[in-house]
């Protein structure tokens, strides 16, 4: 009896360690800087984002976590659907829906299956109306209305990365609330609303304002920005920016960011926008648009998403 206890014991060791990814499995999981759920919040993962399995904390309930943009952080059990290498690549390669309205609901017949976000993956089963059939990363299933996702080949065809199609999706979440480490529609810090607006134009950049404004091309002259362009606020050190805020520049002096809530300022003083603290603080642009910067990645080049 006791060689078998140790054999099963050993076999579910095998197993635990051979899962060694895994997908997020709820609308947003928030990511922690030590595994409990009074810890600070670090970050967030929207639901169909691979995940690598650094380490798993107590009784498996907090599993520290590496998202597709290298960011790290504990989450509970429950937010991940455990995979080996081999799932993975299968949930990766498996046909998708992209969720393109800001939130909606996965429905089995009245009963609600759970909530999506923008930017959120979903397997693509089939179609039954005006819905999309869709499982789930754990494999629960429902449906989602085509009026709120669209096939991913489909998306990846039409996506627009222009500058004024992502000053459209900045200015759709105008007013929504701030939230410091978050990353999606739910709410927002300034450096996560500008990684989930690019997000949904399939454009991934670092998580954090600092490593963000250390990509693309530097603009130092406030009046060569162009709608799009990236805008950094902070102070100096010497030569060294100490970068502790970020937005996009609309054009015409003004920006889109995240602070308190999302909502545009200026840089003009004779506008009624004018933001006289955030003017004292910038340091600089950097474009990013055309999408060039070979330190970006996207959901068909970065190395979870296709592995």
């Amino acid at each position: 009896m006791k060689r078998l206890l140790a054999a099963i014991a050993l076999f579910a060791c095998t197993i635990a360690s051979a899962q060694d990814y895994g997908v997020v499995n709820i609308s947003v999981c928030n990511m922690r800087d030590v595994p409990q759920y009074s810890a600070e919040m670090v970050s967030q993962a929207i639901m169909g984002t691979p995940v690598k399995i650094l380490q798993r904390g107590g009784e498996y309930n907090w599993p520290e976590v590496q998202t597709p943009d290298t960011y790290t952080g504990w989450v509970h059990k429950d937010a991940i659907a455990y995979m080996s290498a081999e799932e993975l690549h299968e949930w990766n390669v498996a046909p998708k829906v992209v969720v393109t309205a800001l939130w909606s609901v996965v429905k089995n017949g009245k009963e609600t299956v759970c909530d999506v976000v923008a930017g959120s993956r979903l397997k693509y089963i089939g179609k039954k109306g005006c819905s999309y059939k869709v499982a789930l990363p754990d494999g629960r299933t429902g449906l989602i209305s085509k009026a709120d996702a669209d096939l991913e080949k489909d998306w990846r065809k039409n996506i627009d990365k222009s500058a004024d199609a992502i000053i459209a999706t900045a200015l759709s979440m105008n007013g929504f609330p701030y939230i410091w480490a978050g990353m999606s529609p739910k709410g927002m810090d300034c450096s996560g609303y500008v990684r989930a607006v690019l997000f949904m134009h399939d454009i991934i950049i670092p998580r954090d304002a600092g490593p963000q404004s250390r990509t693309g091309q530097r603009i130092n002259d406030k009046d060569a920005l162009q709608p799009g362009d990236l805008v950094f606020f902070g102070r100096w050190d010497g030569e060294t920016p100490r970068v502790s805020h970020v937005g996009f520049y609309m054009g015409e002096g003004r920006f889109i960011h995240s602070l308190g809530l999302v909502k545009i300022g200026s840089f003009n003083a004779d506008d009624p926008l004018y933001d006289a603290y955030n003017t004292g603080r910038y340091l600089f642009g950097t474009r990013i648009i055309p999408f060039t910067d070979p330190q970006y990645s996207t959901t068909e080049t970065n190395p979870l998403y296709t592995m």
